[in-house]
């Protein structure tokens, strides 16, 4: 921990009493709490104080690691669809295959994680994805232990440990097949060592075809090279699946280890203290196997080496016994245990949620956490394990991994089936994260709020269209913002907007965004002004289509349902002023009379109203310009109305 010189008069802010765990964290948005030490100026002696500094975490933003985000995504939403009515051998096959699955991805992204360390030139970059393969290698091994444990418990427990370590413990092949490849693989000086480690490893058949490339090479030691090819052959391997009795094994093997013994006590390979060696391991020697730390390398490579050739029928009921042992016998007791020890003995123990609980405290990984304690679950191995607060362990496990995918740009979508499949409080959490999305684009918006719409979550789907909407009128995409107001069913808003498109045609004499007006269709009802616009709009295809009375009727109607605003009846008269002068007569005497009614209230109104309400928007009679339009719409509509009395007093003979 570096010690370093602060000011003693900074303020310390306590951390979250949710990350009270410090360390290396790895969890997608998750927080990374460092601790350093430092000890202020002028303090006495060993008066130490914490510093805790925190970093937001990077690694989500690891184009590798969203892989994995990903493609465990698939396999979590496949896992969720398995049916409960299944037969419970079919079941725990698929449970087992969805492991494997897992282990898979984990693998994957190992294998280009420490590619692309090898390629960089970056030592920061390639310090940074060691870390990350360092981690991944212990999820690895933590992930397939518990699936041999707890998911595959069938068939021979040895069997499956001794695949775990030889899948974990493959540097001895990488050796192997460099020695292979030299000239002289005999005499390599890594022979001896591939050769023990083989037989650590319980892989007798590759000892037996490198002893016999050592026999080539001493033809005089043909007999002890001979002898112990034999022994190597006549082990047996306790399979509980097997036609083979445990009463009929265990006669076996002890015959098999009493030859062994034999050849110990009678020194029958001390001309080649190799094959001695050999010899030791097989009879069970624990010194000798200890004497190959270096080989071993861990006190879990140690456990199941000495189940093999000790306890080969162990049972599941003793494993923690045989762990804690070998722990104890490897690890230098000076030494304090590993993080991934305790979690390997936890295992090992068969506690579940003691593995779970290490595993987040070590790791701060909500990924491996949430996917493992999901898979658990489903095989029934936690159903009675609930948090106090009222969600089940899985869950609130899958709600802080999903709750940290919202923190990435383009990961929160795989959040929100991990929401979905969160009973009691996914649904809460979903809601809440949803309204915390930042909306930078439209095609953004339109992704969430299609969730929200899936879910019916409609005060989420409101809050979005607002947000779209106010934004679009901002930058004065009044279209946008009219559509985006009226999927919120907001009728004080699409009011506003409509005000805005009505102001901007009086300006410009066009209407903006025609493709959107002419197919509002029953969206127009959501409010007066939106259904005034949608109607005004129409008398002008009325207009362009020389279907004039329709026009005329619908113009008339705009302004005697008081749909229009008082502010916009000298348009509506103004876009009269053609039909009413017109060759043909299109308004009735009747229809002027309105007309004329229209008019009069509206000059009325202009005439009465003081100077503080002249500024009002219903209000327009307010320049002289006005005034003249109002002369020349009286003289228009006293022509139409003459013009309409004769046509309709004319009988035609």
């Amino acid at each position: 921990m570096e010690e370093v010189d602060v000011d003693p008069t900074i303020t310390i802010i306590p951390t979250s009493s949710h990350v009270k765990h410090l360390g290396f964290a790895w969890g997608p948005g998750d927080i990374l709490v460092y601790e350093t030490l430092y000890k202020p100026s002028g303090a006495s002696g060993s008066s130490k104080t914490f510093v805790h500094e925190v970093r937001k975490d990077e690694d989500i933003y690891s184009p590798i690691l969203r892989k994995l985000f990903n493609e465990s995504h698939h396999i979590f939403v496949g896992l969720q669809t398995i049916r409960e009515e299944i037969p419970s051998n079919k079941k725990k096959s698929q449970f087992v295959s969805i492991s494997k699955n897992y282990r898979s991805v984990i693998r994957a992204c190992i294998e280009e994680l420490q590619q692309v360390a090898v390629n960089t030139k970056d030592s920061a970059v390639c310090t940074q994805y060691g870390n990350q393969v360092s981690i991944l290698l212990a999820i690895e091994l933590i992930w397939n232990l518990c699936e041999v444990l707890f998911i595959d418990a069938a068939g021979s427990l040895l069997l499956h440990l001794l695949d775990w370590v030889r899948l974990h413990k493959g540097e001895v092949d990488e050796k192997a097949a460099h020695m292979l490849q030299s000239e002289s693989p005999a005499e390599h000086r890594d022979y001896w060592d591939v050769v023990v480690s083989y037989v650590l490893q319980g892989r007798l058949e590759e000892v037996r075809q490198l002893l016999a490339k050592q026999a080539t090479l001493q033809p005089a030691a043909k007999n002890i090279f001979k002898l112990m090819d034999n022994l190597l052959s006549k082990m047996p391997f306790y399979n509980p699946g097997g036609a083979q009795t445990p009463t009929e094994f265990d006669v076996k093997w002890r015959h098999w280890h009493g030859e062994v013994d034999c050849c110990v006590q009678d020194n029958s390979f001390a001309s080649n203290p190799h094959l001695e060696v050999i010899c030791k391991i097989l009879v069970g020697d624990e010194d000798t196997m200890l004497a190959h730390k270096e080989l071993l390398g861990t006190w879990y490579h140690f456990l199941v080496t000495r189940l093999l050739y000790c306890h080969p029928t162990v049972k599941s009921t003793e494993l923690h016994f045989y762990a804690q042992s070998c722990m104890t016998m490897f690890v230098d007791p000076r030494s304090v245990p590993e993080a991934l020890d305790s979690i390997l003995l936890a295992a090992f123990e068969f506690d579940i949620h003691q593995v779970i609980k290490d595993c987040s405290i070590a790791l701060n990984n909500w990924w491996f956490v949430a996917h493992l304690t999901d898979l658990l679950d489903h095989c029934q191995l936690l159903q009675s394990h609930n948090l106090h607060f009222g969600s089940n362990l899985r869950e609130f496990l899958l709600l802080e991994y999903a709750s940290g995918l919202f923190t990435h740009h383009s990961l929160w979508q795989l959040a929100v089936d991990y929401f979905d499949h969160c009973q009691e409080f996914g649904r809460v959490y979903l809601e809440l994260q949803m309204e915390r999305i930042p909306l930078d684009t439209e095609r953004k918006a339109l992704k969430v709020l299609r969730i929200c719409e899936q879910r019916q979550m409609s005060e989420q789907v409101r809050s979005i269209c607002k947000i779209m909407a106010m934004r679009a009128l901002r930058n004065n995409r009044l279209g946008s913002a009219l559509s985006w107001s009226i999927r919120a069913k907001d009728a004080a808003f699409a009011t506003l907007i409509s005000e805005r498109f009505l102001q901007d045609y009086c300006a410009r004499g066009t209407f903006s965004d025609l493709d959107l007006i002419d197919n509002l269709g029953p969206a127009m009802l959501l409010s007066d002004r939106l259904t005034f616009l949608g109607k005004y709009r129409e008398f002008h295809k009325l207009y362009g289509e020389k279907r004039l009375r329709e026009a005329a009727k619908l113009l008339l109607s705009l302004m005697t349902a008081k749909i229009a605003p008082r502010s916009f009846w000298v348009t509506l008269l103004t876009d009269a002023l053609p039909l009413l002068e017109y060759k043909e007569v299109i308004f009735t005497s009747e229809q002027t009379y309105e007309l004329i009614f229209c008019l009069e209230q509206l000059t009325s109104t202009s005439s009465n109203t003081t100077t503080a309400a002249a500024s009002s928007t219903d209000t327009p009679m307010q320049d002289e310009d006005l005034e003249a339009k109002v002369e020349l719409l009286r003289f228009a509509l006293a022509r139409n109305l003459a013009m309409a009395i004769i046509n309709e007093g004319t009988v035609e003979v």
